[in-house]
């Protein structure tokens, strides 16, 4: 199952990874450019809809699968062909729960290893699912996931193309602030000014030291300080643009 909203620079590498699903289902978020026609092309199920929440798009697409086992791909990934073979051979033993699948996380042609967390990026991602065990929450900025039975791991990573290079890094961190400020005034509990500045500081420092981002140089560095401006930036947003609220 792919997500997408206007993905037609990305969509085609994504699908063509896939080759190995039963299916494809591909949910059509307001897109206005290609990326129907390049989903046809590939003989995906189209869901096409408007959702201002990930979590009810995610669920009409995990709703039109008819496996008992889901995959959600992000038009940003790229699943390789020893992934490809261990999910085929990992879901063919079990049954029931979900699977955590490791992410190559990469900034342009630059593969970074190291540091990301903080709301800002993940190494491993429960992608890998049985029908029923995978729900997702309504908030617009990394929603709530709920899992349902036993935890598995697979080895082969999940390719991530994250960001193009440091300016999409910085738009992204724009859009992911005002979605969360959304977010905080909806709860009626932005939190105060001290507590988020303490945040800024202890989420540099489990980005950059305590998940070793230092190793990754001036990248692991400019990741930290992504994941330590998240939430204060969250915050003055919510408190100071009450526009973004309407």
């Amino acid at each position: 199952m792919v997500v997408v909203h206007d993905e037609e620079r990305q969509l085609r590498d994504c699908l063509a990874c896939l080759g190995f699903a039963d299916e494809l289902v591909v949910v059509l978020d307001r897109c206005s450019d290609g990326s129907r026609e390049i989903a046809r092309e590939y003989g995906a199920t189209l869901v096409e809809g408007a959702w201002p929440l990930e979590g009810p798009r995610r669920h009409a697409g995990i709703a039109a699968c008819s496996g008992d086992w889901i995959l959600e791909v992000d038009a940003d990934e790229r699943v390789g062909e020893d992934l490809a073979a261990e999910i085929r051979e990992a879901i063919a033993k079990v049954e029931g729960g979900y699977f955590l699948i490791p992410r190559d996380n990469y900034i342009g042609d630059r593969l970074v290893r190291h540091g990301w967390g903080g709301g800002f990026g993940t190494s491993a991602v429960a992608c890998l699912f049985a029908r029923g065990c995978k729900k997702w929450g309504d908030q617009r900025v990394h929603p709530e996931v709920v899992l349902a039975g036993p935890r598995r791991r697979l080895n082969a990573p999940l390719k991530h193309l994250v960001d193009r290079d440091i300016s999409d890094m910085l738009a992204r961190l724009d859009r992911y602030t005002t979605s969360r400020a959304m977010d905080l005034r909806e709860s009626g509990d932005i939190g105060g000014l001290g507590r988020n500045l303490r945040r800024m500081f202890t989420r540099f420092y489990k980005c950059y030291v305590s998940r070793h981002g230092y190793r990754e140089g001036a990248w692991g560095l400019l990741i930290a300080l992504m994941a330590g401006l998240y939430p204060i930036l969250s915050h003055l947003k919510a408190r100071l643009e009450p526009r973004h609220a309407e």
